[in-house]
């Protein structure tokens, strides 16, 4: 049995994260997160990575 991830359950997971820190990031309206907004950053670079653009899924 493999125990790894495959590439598109990769994908899935990355995507599932991204979506939770925006929605925390939009719950926490105008209060400053070094560590969240840090978080985000490095989440899209995996997704850049994985060829994901996120242009359709990221909350304004």
């Amino acid at each position: 049995m493999n125990n790894n991830m495959n590439d598109k359950e990769l994908i899935i997971t990355t995507i599932d994260k991204y979506t939770d820190l925006q929605k925390i990031k939009k719950a926490n309206g105008d209060h400053k997160n070094a560590e969240l907004d840090y978080q985000i950053k490095v989440t899209l670079a995996k997704l850049a990575s994985l060829g994901v653009s996120v242009e359709d899924i990221t909350i304004e």
